[in-house]
């Protein structure tokens, strides 16, 4: 599907690609990583045609469709769902062209080739695909204008996914997504039938989705079967396997070099020395993969402790409007050493609960209780844009520290993680992972009781995703994670809260339980705390319930399997009367009439075949349930 053969280009004097060779099969996804600034999305405008490399081949095969998400993101009146059925040029076309057209055989080719594209299904299958990215029925008919970039992003995506390509190319997608999204993505592209390369710095959706990873560094394109789990543990066993191999080399070195001192002056051993010379002029260093260090991350707690709780939550409401609150009925407490994942679809309340605590949004009922010298430290990605944008790192650190040495401020900059040669840089020509290094440490430079982070690892590489990790359980105060990155989750929290039907309550389950139910809709989660004998009991109620499900989905199964038998006992008659000689000459009309039936007939096969697939994952999973 895609070659790329020693492909060899440079971008102002420096060199990304070095003989670089790359093969991507057809139906074969891979993930595309590597530290930030090391080339991969200039990989794709090379594929893409963008660029030209200055040698060797990209070669995509001939006739391929090629999908990726542009930058430019849809705007204008027309609604979301239209502009993602507009990605499909063929089907487009083909129903503009069957408005007008007026000969019987063309309009029986359009209609058996809409048919055969399964055109009248199109608008099923791009909701569907809206809904998975978080828009919901009223808002695939909203204008595309209407949304936000992020929104729009979505959409542009939602687009990409629709238009079913041949060679898909997505750039970090999970960006624009919440935790739901993310997860809904990951499972979308796991049956992507096409050929993919994703570039993502997700570890969740790189391990479920993707059959190979192709690691960037060094100017070089090496391909690891499998997902990344299985690519980090190969590259380190082939680092401890060069590591022996320096080993021995060594060893062997001290050996000859031990002989050499030892009988260099003895004419007697002079030839076996100076043979043992050329040797070790010959020996060639064993190439070893040496890891750079990426930057620590350092968020200070408050200087002053506080008691617990740090915040307590008695019937609270807050929200934009007084007279309608977005959050209401919160009654919890965050402690000083919490480490609270929030879950929840966007629109949920996640990020007004962030701005509940911060004080930007005021309580409109019920009482929140936080110490009156708590510091709360706020990360999201829009405060990014808020940098002043030509101030460096350096000026924002000045404004700060305006009593201070020079050297003081150096060295508090120099804690900042940022290379020494961008201190300078103005925030406007920073890179997305530079701008939210500079953020974070800005929003704890005088330290903080509790520490809120909304997405924080958009735009940063996977080695900085460690260092946030071990930041975020260093830091000694509370942390709240709004986050789509599962792995981060799951190193970083100990308590899960969701946000949903307009309040906050503790989720009890783990983020497995929340993935499936998110997937299935009918995943209840595990219950904790319970003894042993009253879960057993509870278990034998939820299987005796189940049992109780499964004969109505055994029934509904069977409807639907005789409305499939039923609809396409209608096709074969359809098909038999258009199968009769000169049906088009002798009638046209009846041909266009039959052939318009057939198309129909075919569409209410695939809605029921899709019902019936349907019921038959419902009735899986409650026979799981039920033990059956």
């Amino acid at each position: 599907m895609l070659h790329v053969n020693d492909l060899t280009h440079r971008i102002q004097g420096r060199i990304l690609f070095d003989q670089a060779t790359l093969f991507v099969p057809a139906k074969t996804r891979m993930g595309l990583v590597g530290r930030n600034g090391t080339g991969k999305s200039t990989l794709f405008r090379l594929i893409l045609g963008d660029l030209s490399p200055e040698s060797g081949v990209v070669r995509v095969q001939p006739g391929a469709r090629i999908g990726t998400v542009e930058q430019e993101a849809p705007a204008g009146p027309v609604s979301v769902l239209d502009h993602v059925l507009a990605a499909d040029h063929e089907r487009s076309a083909l129903m503009a062209e069957a408005e007008t057209a007026s000969d019987p055989h063309r309009i029986a080719e359009i209609q058996t080739r809409l048919a055969d594209i399964s055109a009248h299904s199109a608008e099923a299958r791009a909701a569907a695909i809206l809904s998975g990215l978080g828009f919901d029925t009223e808002a695939q008919a909203r204008a595309c204008a209407e949304f936000s970039g992020g929104w729009r992003m979505r959409a542009a995506m939602a687009a990409t996914l629709f238009a079913a390509p041949d060679l898909l190319l997505l750039d970090e997608p999970t960006n624009y997504l919440d935790l739901e999204g993310a997860v809904w993505l990951e499972n979308y592209l796991a049956r992507f039938p096409g050929a993919a390369l994703i570039i993502s710095h997700d570890r969740e959706l790189l391990n479920a989705s993707v059959h190979a990873i192709v690691h960037l560094k060094e100017c070089k394109l090496t391909v690891w079967e499998g997902g990344f789990d299985a690519f980090q543990r190969q590259l380190a066993e082939r680092q401890r396997l060069q590591m022996k191999l320096v080993e021995r080399q060594e060893d062997e070195r001290r050996r000859l070099q031990a002989f050499v001192d030892r009988f260099k002056a003895k004419a007697s051993k002079a030839k076996q020395a100076q043979s043992r010379v050329k040797r070790l002029e010959k020996m060639a260093p064993v190439a070893t993969m040496v890891e750079d260090p990426v930057a620590p991350f350092e968020f200070p707690g408050a200087e002053r402790r506080m008691g617990n709780p740090l915040v307590r939550f008695e019937e609270c409401a807050t929200g934009y409007d007084g007279a309608r609150p977005v959050l209401r009925g919160l009654n919890m407490r965050i402690d000083t050493d919490d480490r609270i994942g929030l879950l929840g679809r966007n629109g949920a309340g996640k990020s007004t609960f962030a701005k509940l605590l911060t004080g930007a949004l005021p309580v409109t009922d019920g009482a929140m209780r936080m110490h009156k010298k708590a510091v709360v430290a706020h990360f999201a990605q829009h405060q990014i844009d808020a940098l002043s944008p030509q101030h460096s790192a350096y000026d924002h650190v000045l404004e700060r520290m305006e009593e201070n040495t020079e050297a003081e401020r150096r060295a508090r900059l120099a804690r900042f993680g940022l290379p020494r040669d961008r201190q300078e840089t103005p925030a406007k020509n920073l890179s997305g992972g530079e701008k939210a290094r500079l953020l974070m440490n800005l929003i704890t430079f005088d330290g903080a009781h509790l520490l809120i982070l909304d997405e924080p690892t958009n735009h940063l590489d996977i080695d900085s995703r460690a260092a946030l990790m071990e930041a975020i359980n260093d830091f000694p105060g509370a942390v709240i994670l709004i986050s789509h990155d599962r792995s981060l989750i799951e190193q970083c929290v100990d308590r899960l809260w969701i946000a949903e039907a307009g309040s906050i309550a503790p989720w009890e389950g783990d983020l497995d339980d929340y993935r499936k139910r998110l997937l299935q809709g009918e995943v209840k989660p595990k219950p904790k705390g319970q003894p042993a004998g009253g879960q057993k009991s509870q278990e034998r109620r939820d299987a005796a319930a189940a049992r109780e499900q499964l004969k109505p989905l055994k029934a509904q199964i069977a409807r639907w399997e005789r409305e499939i038998e039923r609809l396409k006992g209608v096709l074969e008659k359809i098909d038999a009367g258009l199968a009769v000689n000169g049906l088009w000459e002798k009638d046209p009309t009846l041909a266009a009439e039959l052939t318009k039936k057939r198309a129909r007939c075919v569409e209410l096969i695939d809605e029921a075949e899709m019902s019936w697939l349907e019921a038959a994952e419902r009735l899986e999973a409650a026979q799981g349930v039920a033990g059956v």
